[in-house]
């Protein structure tokens, strides 16, 4: 057997025909998503530098802002992107996410700011 052993009635005379399914944007999210990881990972290293460059004049609350400036661009950015609904946007805002996440475990919090000893002169 090919098919269904029969085929569905025709809508009545007046009736619009089912619509489409949406399209499969799987491949679209994913390749996003490691563009977004690859998108902070960046923009960590731009603001992590800055964060030493001043925080070697100012002392350790310096670190504390660059922390709540990563998180909000991890996650205020990453959840704007996704609020958005289109499959880049979301890709990238889940990227933005994980890529936080994944620094935040592979460094052990000292590029994202999660560390304690950054803020008590243990750098």
């Amino acid at each position: 057997m090919t098919g269904p052993p029969f085929e569905p009635p025709p809508p009545p005379p007046g009736w619009y025909p089912p619509p489409p399914p949406p399209p499969n944007t799987t491949g679209t999210v994913v390749g996003l998503a490691v563009v977004g990881v690859l998108l902070f990972g960046a923009v960590n290293l731009i603001v992590g530098l800055v964060v030493l460059v001043v925080a070697a004049g100012h002392g350790g609350a310096v670190v504390g802002v660059g922390a709540v400036i990563l998180a909000l661009i991890a996650f205020g950015g990453g959840g704007g992107l996704i609020a958005l609904r289109r499959p880049w946007a979301k890709g990238l805002g889940i990227g933005l996410m994980i890529g936080w996440a994944l620094l935040s475990i592979t460094t052990v919090g000292y590029c994202t700011g999660l560390n304690p000893e950054m803020y008590t002169g243990g750098i």
